[in-house]
């Protein structure tokens, strides 16, 4: 299905500006890049066992050569666009929604809608609604409320918690927290929920890998590097790491996760190996490894990153992926195997792949499937997990271009009339009942269960521009133009096309706004990519086409 989207045939990781010209693809001029290599370049054999002397992370750059600190003017970026009416709109809802502590602000609350009656948490900081916050404020040249927030957020993870006498792991990152102010004794006051507040109490595994993220695309962009090197980041990321890294009863390189421990907070039959978790797991991997110290503490979980990342990467590529040949694969397989020459290595009785895939997935095109675990494989379509999979390098570049063509191909399905479906198809009816617990917002095409998420626009442009399709994202955007500040930027949007501002949907959803900016900048200045996006590494095992040997 064609959407008047020039398809163009390259593809850059982000370490090779140069054989990507970002702003050639954006018809702009073409400037003279000079081409340095960054520390992310180097490849994870040089990390390896035998750690060498390694360049400093005084060597990260901006993809255009240049450091995107405080020598670049508070972005020109707001008056730069062929200004659209709604930028301006933006900047200002996204600035009423920032939270002070001791008169410096920390964060942005969720939403900022005064139509609602019930506030719930929407007016706490949110460590994952925060991250397109974040990056807005980066690219706008105001990094000190990041810096704020990543230094609020690792003093909370030293707390003691708790839930029903139960104590979580030293590690675990909030889910978010709330600023209170006492006007008469004038002191501030933090009250962190680490699950323990939650609707249906589920700690999110998700908040620490977007800590590390966060703390390295600060880094990135402000090229500040003592930040990452003070003694409370690295004892926080070593604590995150403990937490994922440690050893246990499974053989998956993969994350064991309960349901609602990300994006998707309820009960949408996500637990096991969530695509989202698996993502992130492999880009807060990657991020630590750059920004650890090589001290006797950093060497070791250095070492430990290095052997899971190539683990999870070769499992990821090949159990995790599907396209039209592993589809047909899948189709024809036989069960009960036994040893390791089987094939059918999870067990997966073919009878239980769901009619809608036969028809969804084109002949060019392929992304990674919601979940793989013993006879059992989610086959259906989660964005966010495979947005950050193109970002982190964790899809080979060939996967990466064939999620990209999959979007063209089924763009009425995944993006419809509002970008963009959080997971696709909706589940209804007796697997409703029974996936979700009869959970009344989680209806069909509604909130996470097949409902559009503006947020989504910025993973999705991050990953147009990475892999050369810029054309697919200024698409989605101009969609997002004709509704979001019309409809009061909602949280989501319901029905098949996302048509309907969501039945519960929040209005002035501050990830909404802020997701829109930062679709805008980067395609205005795509060195903004650098901060959220790292490049393949060379020496990562290339994927093993299961057609010719599942056994490894």
């Amino acid at each position: 299905m064609e959407f008047g989207l020039k398809k163009v045939g390259s593809y850059c990781a982000l370490g090779e500006v140069d054989d990507l010209d970002l702003l050639k693809l954006l018809d702009k001029p073409k400037l003279n890049i000079e081409r340095q290599k960054s520390f992310e370049e180097r490849s994870l054999s040089e990390l390896s066992i035998n750690i060498r002397a390694v360049d400093s992370l005084e060597n990260m750059h901006s993809p255009n050569g240049v450091r995107s600190a405080f020598d670049t003017p508070v972005s020109s970026t707001r008056n730069s666009f062929e200004t659209h009416p709604m930028i301006g709109e933006a900047w200002d809802a996204l600035r009423k929604s920032l939270v002070f502590f001791q008169g410096q602000p920390v964060g942005t609350i969720a939403a900022v809608d005064h139509a609602s009656e019930e506030v719930l948490n929407y007016d706490q900081v949110f460590v994952r609604d925060f991250v397109p916050s974040a990056l807005a404020f980066l690219m706008n040249g105001e990094p000190d409320i990041v810096k704020n927030f990543l230094l609020k957020t690792i003093f909370l993870q030293g707390w003691e918690k708790r839930i029903d006498r139960f104590k979580l792991g030293e590690g675990a990152m909030p889910a978010s927290f709330k600023v209170l102010h006492d006007p008469v004794r004038k002191i501030d006051t933090v009250i962190a929920d680490f699950g323990e507040s939650a609707i249906g109490r589920v700690a999110p595994v998700d908040s620490g890998f977007w800590w590390i993220i966060l703390l390295r695309a600060y880094t990135k962009s402000t090229g500040d590097l003592s930040l990452a090197e003070t003694p409370e980041c690295q004892k926080g990321m070593r604590l995150i790491l403990s937490l994922c890294l440690s050893e246990g009863f499974d053989t998956f390189p993969t994350l064991l996760c309960a349901d609602g421990c990300s994006m998707i907070d309820r009960r949408m039959g996500i637990y096991g190996y969530p695509i989202e978790i698996q993502a992130l797991f492999f880009m807060a991997l990657r991020c630590a490894l750059i920004m650890l110290k090589h001290d006797a503490e950093g060497k070791e979980f250095i070492e430990r990153i290095v052997r899971r990342l190539h683990a999870l990467s070769f499992h990821m590529r090949s159990y995790f992926w599907l396209d039209f040949q592993q589809l047909n694969d899948i189709y024809r397989y036989k069960t009960e195997e036994y040893s390791h020459t089987a094939v059918n290595k999870f067990n997966v009785i073919p009878d239980s792949i769901p009619d809608w895939v036969f028809e969804f997935m084109p002949t060019r095109g392929g992304y990674f499937i919601g979940n793989v675990s013993p006879a059992r494989m989610d086959f259906r379509w989660f964005a966010l997990g495979n947005c950050v999979a193109i970002l982190s390098s964790l899809a080979t570049p060939e996967q990466s271009m064939a999620i990209m063509d999959l979007i063209e191909a089924r763009w009425e399905e995944l993006v419809g009339e509002m970008p963009l479906k959080i997971t696709y198809p909706a589940i209804e009816s007796h697997e409703w009942r029974i996936v979700t617990g009869c959970d009344p917002k989680n209806t069909r095409w509604s909130y996470h269960n097949g409902g559009s998420w503006p947020v989504l626009l910025w993973l999705l442009t991050a990953a147009c521009i990475k892999t050369g399709r810029p054309q697919i994202a200024r698409r989605a955007i101009e969609l997002a133009e004709s509704r979001l500040l019309k409809d009061g930027w909602p949280e989501y949007y319901d029905g098949k096309l996302g048509r309907y501002v969501g039945k519960q949907a929040r209005k002035f959803q501050t990830w909404s706004i802020a997701g829109y900016l930062v679709a805008k900048m980067m395609l205005e200045d795509p060195s903004h990519l650098g901060m959220i996006s790292l490049a393949e590494d060379k020496d990562m095992k290339p994927l093993i086409k299961r057609s010719t040997s599942w056994t490894c």
